[in-house]
């Protein structure tokens, strides 16, 4: 068997022998015509994979610039070398945790070997793009809810590694990967929505409780030094009947201690006396002297 195998690599070798000197004679009979469709072009970001008698030609691909090719006997393949931007669309993922979501992204991906591109797949940008919602679909159905919708960046960056292990056989070199929106279910955004807002009156309360207890500390505490000093009583209140009389129509009631008003309240009770005293001496019958 090991022979017979050699043969026939022999024969190959000897039958493309003869029909490269046949092209060759058909290029030197036809010229300078023949030129025309042996010198090809490729621009500066590709690259052209040559196959002779169905064979790879040795040395790679070729370009950019100017490359010549044998007639009848030579093709070639061109390959873009730029990168690709892939929307992938909307995936309908099962989360680990049942929520149906549907989740889209983006890849950036370009070829990085022409000639592994062309000999090892049948179409590498068809293929990586095949790969890369079945990945984003795995990917997704691992990971809860919260991950998905808190962690995008460590699952992008995930997926990337992922499809670049997977694509680097087919000469394809992943550069990114972005998780551009995960849409949810309406009715579950109504409960997520609820449970947010409840989460924020209990955290307001919480504050507002918090804020309560720190001013009634204070206030303690203001008390305390206040009671210390009679004085910084009344400046306080001073202050406080400064802030009311701001506005140009105003009433205010102004109360006054009661130590500032006794010493006047017992004058006031002397002349009550008095006057009482002079009524009734009004009121009495004028004595009259007795004739002796």
């Amino acid at each position: 068997m090991m022979k017979e195998a050699e043969k026939v690599v022999e024969e190959n070798k000897t039958c493309g022998k003869i029909l490269t000197v046949l092209a060759w004679g058909l290029v030197v009979l036809t010229m300078p015509f023949s030129l025309f469709v042996c010198f090809k072009v490729v621009q500066e970001y590709e690259r052209a994979v040559i196959f002779r008698l169905g064979r790879l030609l040795s040395g790679g691909a070729k370009g950019p610039g100017i490359f010549f090719i044998l007639p009848c006997i030579d093709a070639y393949a061109r390959v873009d070398l730029r990168t690709r931007t892939y929307d992938i669309p909307p995936q309908e993922v099962l989360t680990k945790d049942s929520v149906t979501v549907s989740v889209d992204a983006v890849v950036y991906y370009r070829v990085s070997n022409a000639t592994v591109s062309i000999a090892n797949v049948e179409n590498a940008h068809h293929s990586t793009r095949l790969l890369a919602q079945t990945t984003l679909r795995n990917i997704m159905g691992q990971r809860p809810l919260h991950e998905i919708l808190s962690e995008r960046e460590s699952i992008s960056q995930h997926m990337k590694a992922l499809l670049d292990e997977a694509t680097d056989s087919w000469g394809i070199n992943v550069e990114r990967v972005e998780i551009k929106d995960v849409r949810l279910p309406v009715q579950l955004q109504r409960a997520m929505a609820a449970e947010a807002e409840a989460a924020r009156e209990a955290r307001a309360k919480v504050i507002a409780a918090e804020g309560e207890q720190k001013a009634s500390r204070a206030l303690r505490e203001a008390s305390e030094v206040i009671g210390d000093s009679p004085a910084a009583l009344q400046l306080r209140y001073l202050q406080t009947m400064s802030k009311i009389c701001h506005g140009k129509f105003s009433t205010i009631v102004f109360p006054i201690p009661l130590n500032f008003v006794t010493p006047f309240m017992k004058d006031f009770k002397g002349l009550d006396l008095l006057k009482s005293n002079v009524v009734s001496d009004k009121n009495k019958e004028p004595l009259v002297p007795i004739a002796q």
